[in-house]
């Protein structure tokens, strides 16, 4: 297979790796539910952004018996400055993968999924068919399941976007990573407005709508706040706040590592200026607690509960 080339930034061998904080450590997966969720994922030939973004939250929501599926194959056309999926030329589309991917929510018994995929911009359909026959097998498998879906940008053609409206997952996430400035470094590939267009193409379909962003790789906070004001002039619902961390040396390397404190602050302007769901932390993923993220009015009336609760 020829691989397509990965323009990221390195990391210099001389420079100083700046010490992990002790609030990002995590425990290692362990356990029988952690067990049984890998063996269903290794029998469906199933894969998982989990594992394949190297995710910090795996043990705990392994455990707990949940996981996210990543369909269209696990081999991306763009080569992002943070990821940590390969980067190359993907293999042939697998039209049955949306029933395995169904059959595989089904026997975890989970009451909430949530799937996301590679960017396949090779496909002149971008991979949305896939997308709409995943999220309709699912939803006729497992009708009591409700479902997040993180998409790709689909190089912004609103046609590919409206398959996944048309498929009406309860939630639909897309994620802006970075703030406007570090954008060109951080998603090579990708466009800062183009992505607020496709949140805002999807609030326009009705959808409950999400984004994430990422902290530590040189943004300023105005900057952040920016962005979190950008996201909700764009019909932005949830957003999800968290640490970025090096999956290899080959990739952007961490600016600094932000306080669990800084982290409170965002989540407390973030509901101050009308956002409806905030989860912000350090190891805080896009799909980290993503099944509360379905509920309208959750998070901003816990929020509020806790004010008065100050208050008093």
């Amino acid at each position: 297979m020829q691989e397509l080339p990965v323009v990221s930034a390195l990391q210099p061998e001389t420079e100083q790796k700046i010490k992990k904080p002790n609030w990002l450590r995590v425990k290692l997966p362990t356990g029988e539910n952690f067990k049984q969720v890998r063996g269903l994922v290794d029998t469906h030939k199933l894969h998982t952004i989990c594992e394949s973004g190297n995710c910090p939250n795996m043990g705990e929501c392994w455990g707990a018996g949940t996981a996210t599926f990543m369909i269209l194959g696990n081999i991306c056309t763009r080569s992002c400055g943070f990821c940590a999926v390969a980067t190359g030329r993907p293999e042939p589309v697998d039209w049955d993968e949306p029933q395995r991917v169904a059959e595989a929510i089904y026997l975890m018994k989970v009451k909430h999924a949530v799937i996301t995929s590679v960017d396949r911009d090779e496909l002149k359909d971008g991979g949305s068919t896939i997308w709409y026959n995943t999220i309709k097998a699912v939803k006729q498998l497992n009708p009591d399941t409700t479902l997040e879906t993180l998409i790709p940008d689909f190089r912004g053609f609103k046609d590919q976007i409206q398959r996944v409206i048309d498929a009406a997952p309860e939630v639909v996430s897309h994620n802006i990573e970075t703030v406007e400035r570090l954008t060109k470094k951080v998603r090579i590939q990708a466009k800062y407005w183009r992505s607020m267009e496709v949140l805002r193409t999807l609030k326009e379909g009705k959808m409950r709508v999400k984004s994430g962003i990422m902290l530590g790789l040189g943004e300023a906070r105005e900057e952040v706040i920016q962005t979190l004001h950008n996201l909700r002039d764009n019909g932005v619902d949830v957003v999800t706040i968290g640490q970025y961390l090096q999956p290899t040396r080959k990739h952007l390397p961490v600016h600094r590592f932000v306080h669990p404190d800084e982290f409170a602050e965002y989540r407390e302007i973030g509901y101050s200026i009308g956002l409806d769901y905030v989860e912000s932390g350090p190891l805080v993923r896009s799909s980290y607690h993503s099944e509360k993220h379905v509920i309208p009015g959750y998070g901003i009336g816990q929020w509020k509960e806790q004010k008065q609760e100050q208050s008093a």
